[in-house]
C-alpha cells in the first residue's frame, strides 16, 4: 500500500532534477539561518514556503503539456486583466502600485505573468512551427511587450526584465533571425537617450551607482559597496559558517533576500561559490536536456524558456551583488528568503518534469 502510494506520488517526478533542487534548497536554509542572525522563526517560515513550493511543483508535474496548451491563452488574458486592474485601482505600497485586492485575498499579477507569458508565446509559435514569418515574430514581440510595459509602469524593473527575458527566449528558440536581434540591439543603443528620459530618478541613480558606487557611499551605493566587501573578504575558503563579519555585524543590507549571495560568499569563499554554481549548472543542464528531448514544439519552447530564465535569475542576482550589474531587486533563486518567487520557480520546474515524464509515458 505504501509502495503504491509512493509510486503514485512520484510517477511524474524527475529524480535527478528533484535531487538537485533539494540540495540547493538545503544550502539555502543553512545560509538563511546565518543571514537572519540565527532566527528560527525565519527558518520555519521558509520551510512553510518550501512545502508550498513543492506542492506547486507536484501539481504542475501532473498536468500534461497538452492541457497546459489549452490554458495558455485564457491564463494570459486573465493576467492582462489583472495588470489593467492594478494600473486602474491597485494598492500603492512603498511608492509602487503592484498589488490587486480581490476582497478575500491580495495578489501580485506580475508573478502570474512569469508563467503566463512564456506559456502563451510557446503556444503561439507551436501553431506556426513550419515556417514562422517575420510577422509572427512581430506579433509575438507585441504580446510580450504589452505586459512588460504594464509591469515597468508599476514600477517593477526587476520583474519586467525577467518576464522580458522569458519571452525573448521563446522568440529566440522559435527561430528569431540573428540580424533582427542585432538590429534590435543597435536600435536599443540608439534609443538610450529616450529610454533615459523615461526612467525614474531612482532607476537613473542605480545606473550611475553601477559605474561609481562611491559617489554616494552611505546612500545608493551602500548596498554595492558592502556586498563587494563581503565577497572579497571571503577569500578562497571563506570565514566559516556564522562567522561572516559583514552580515553578522549588520553591515550588509537585504542579506536574507537580494544580497544573500554576499553572505554565502563571505562565509564559504570562492570554493563555496563554485560548488553552488555547480548545483545551479546541474539544474540548468537538466532543464536543457529536457528541452532538447521534448516531443512537441510547444514543450521544447516552454522548457527552454523556463530553463534559460532560471539562468537569467542567477546571472542578474550574482552580477548585481558583485557590482557588474545595477541593483534591480532580483532574489537568488532557491537560496533567498521568500514565498511567492519560490513557488513560481518550483511551478516552472514542475512544468519541466511534466514535459519530461509525460513524454516518457507517451513513448512507452
Amino acid at each position: 500500500m505504501i509502495r503504491q502510494l509512493s509510486k503514485y506520488l512520484t510517477r511524474h517526478i524527475d529524480s535527478f532534477l528533484m535531487g538537485c533542487l533539494f540540495f540547493t534548497l538545503l544550502v539555502g536554509l543553512f545560509v538563511l539561518y546565518s543571514a537572519s542572525a540565527q532566527s528560527m522563526d525565519r527558518i520555519i517560515a521558509q520551510l512553510f514556503n518550501i512545502v508550498a513550493a513543492f506542492g506547486a511543483l507536484w501539481l504542475a508535474s501532473n498536468i500534461p503539456p497538452q492541457q497546459m496548451e489549452r490554458v495558455a491563452l485564457p491564463l494570459y488574458a486573465v493576467g492582462m486583466l489583472m495588470l489593467i486592474g492594478v494600473a486602474l485601482f491597485g494598492e500603492v505600497s512603498h511608492g509602487a502600485r503592484r498589488w490587486l485586492h480581490l476582497g478575500f485575498m491580495r495578489i501580485q499579477p506580475s508573478e502570474l505573468m512569469r508563467i503566463a507569458v512564456p506559456l502563451l508565446l510557446a503556444w503561439y509559435f507551436s501553431r506556426r512551427e513550419a515556417t514562422p514569418q517575420l510577422r509572427d515574430h512581430a506579433i509575438g514581440a507585441i504580446l510580450l511587450a504589452i505586459p512588460v510595459l504594464f509591469i515597468m509602469k508599476q514600477p517593477d524593473l526587476g520583474t519586467s526584465l525577467l518576464i522580458a527575458a522569458s519571452g525573448f527566449y521563446v522568440l529566440f528558440l522559435a527561430g528569431l533571425n540573428w540580424r533582427l536581434i542585432l538590429g534590435a540591439v543597435v536600435l536599443g543603443g540608439a534609443s538610450t537617450p529616450i529610454l533615459w528620459s523615461l526612467m525614474h530618478d531612482y532607476q537613473k541613480k542605480r545606473i550611475e551607482i553601477l559605474f561609481d558606487p562611491y559617489q554616494d557611499p552611505l546612500g545608493s551605493g551602500y548596498h554595492t559597496i558592502q556586498a563587494t566587501i563581503a565577497l572579497g573578504s571571503g577569500g578562497i575558503a571563506g570565514k566559516g559558517w556564522l562567522h561572516g563579519t559583514q552580515s553578522q555585524l549588520d553591515f550588509l543590507p537585504e542579506r536574507t533576500t537580494d544580497f544573500i549571495f554576499a553572505v554565502f560568499g563571505e562565509e564559504f569563499g570562492l570554493l563555496g561559490n563554485l560548488l553552488l554554481l555547480l548545483l545551479f549548472g546541474l539544474i540548468i543542464g537538466r532543464g536543457l536536456y529536457i528541452a532538447l528531448h521534448a516531443q512537441s514544439t510547444f514543450s521544447r519552447l516552454l522548457a527552454g524558456s523556463i530553463t534559460l530564465t532560471f539562468f537569467t535569475y542567477i546571472f542578474v542576482n550574482i552580477g548585481m551583488v558583485s557590482g557588474i550589474l545595477p541593483v534591480v531587486g532580483v532574489p537568488l533563486p532557491l537560496i533567498s528568503y521568500g514565498g511567492t518567487s519560490l513557488v513560481m520557480l518550483m511551478l516552472g520546474f514542475g512544468i519541466l518534469m511534466s514535459i519530461h515524464t509525460h513524454k516518457t509515458l507517451v513513448a512507452s
